[in-house]
């Protein structure tokens, strides 16, 4: 399979393409296949390393806009992890049960599937308390809103005293 004609062509997937190859191999050539991932997991990696997204940055809030096509918000998980890390994540599955009773099958599978995450390291004024999250017509906004700039110290005064 040539991956750089369906948009993967980054080192990072040519890795994964190479790994998916030599594990193929010893798939055929052993009955042990322990020398690398499954392909269940490359093929989840690139569902993660593929899920694009946008990030805005507004006056009073940052946006993180993230295309999630055909997704039900049961299936769309926004945490934040160690006070400074935005994770979405969650999975794309295909109904299967009922078209397999009607004899219905995929002629062509070109959607993708399986689970995808982002991470993003949120700034110093990212006042995590205040995140929202909504998703409308296969598009997850995101919007973080910062903290309020410090005030500035004003000068202390000190009492003189006469002595």
């Amino acid at each position: 399979m040539d991956i750089s004609l369906m948009g993967f062509d980054t080192p990072f997937f040519r890795h994964l393409h190479h790994i998916l190859d030599a594990n193929e191999d010893n798939n055929t050539n052993s009955k042990s296949s322990s020398a690398g991932p499954t392909r269940a997991y490359v093929r989840d990696a690139r569902a993660m390393a593929a899920t694009p997204a946008d990030v805005k940055e507004y006056p009073n809030s940052y946006v993180f806009i993230v295309d999630m096509p055909g997704l039900k918000s049961g299936d769309i998980k926004v945490q934040v992890e160690e006070d400074n890390v935005l994770v979405i994540s969650g999975e794309r599955k295909r109904e299967h049960d009922q078209e397999e009773k009607e004899g219905v099958k995929y002629v062509r599978m070109e959607r993708r599937i399986g689970k995808f995450m982002r991470k993003f390291a949120l700034p110093e004024n990212a006042n995590t308390d205040k995140i929202s999250a909504i998703c409308q017509d296969g598009v997850l906004t995101v919007t973080v809103e910062k903290l309020p700039p410090p005030e500035p110290k004003k000068p202390k005064t000190i009492q003189v005293n006469v002595a």
